[in-house]
């Protein structure tokens, strides 16, 4: 069986609650082959987003995601949406009566060299998005999160609707390093990176 990529999350209050440094971060993703970091980020200033995503940039070569923050686009490689972010982006769009595959379609127009992303839970979530022009899907809860209060959990099902999806799929909420999971391309992995602390 094939080595499932890592899709690291790189989640700033996190690594402020645990006392992890960007540098320490980028560190402990080097041990691993990483497809992306998403860095995400719900409380701090934008300037403060801003510099973050900015050292990032400058301190790896791995594609920097990042999440919901349409704004910050220009500064990094690709976007991550929740189902409520896209459900906001096209009230935001409402005037324009714009559909949720028309604004991945111009979206792809705009910016044809970035990676966009869409979370997905279920079977309707995930035939939709095979209409939009996406590069990936995430798909969960794989497993129960002490980050997240997270109802819907997949568990062994995940593999069955991860094939029904035409995009690359990550398997997200209480994924391991190691997990092998069938049909998964990236394992979305948060907390369980940060087990392995590597002080610089």
């Amino acid at each position: 069986m094939k080595n499932t990529k890592i899709y690291a999350l790189c989640d700033w209050q996190t690594l402020q609650n645990k006392n992890i440094s960007l540098k320490q971060y980028l560190k402990i993703c080097s041990y691993y082959d990483i497809a992306y970091i998403q860095y995400r980020d719900k409380t701090s200033p934008i300037d403060i987003q801003k510099q973050n995503l900015q050292f990032l940039k400058q301190h790896t070569n791995i594609p920097i995601i990042i999440n919901d923050k349409i704004e910050l686009l220009d500064l990094v490689d690709g976007l991550h949406l929740g189902q409520e972010d896209l459900d906001k982006l096209i009230i935001k769009n409402e005037k324009l009566k714009i559909s949720k595959e028309l604004f991945f379609k111009i979206f792809k127009k705009q910016y044809p060299n970035k990676i966009i992303g869409l979370s997905t839970h279920n079977e309707i979530e995930i035939l939709e998005a095979n209409n939009f022009p996406l590069d990936y899907i995430g798909l969960g809860a794989y497993r129960q999160t002490s980050t997240k209060d997270v109802t819907n959990i997949l568990g062994d099902k995940i593999s069955y609707l991860a094939k029904m999806s035409k995009h690359k799929v990550g398997a997200i909420g209480g994924v391991k390093v190691d997990d092998i999971i069938e049909n998964i391309t990236y394992n979305v992995i948060g907390s369980n990176l940060l087990e392995l602390r590597i002080k610089s």
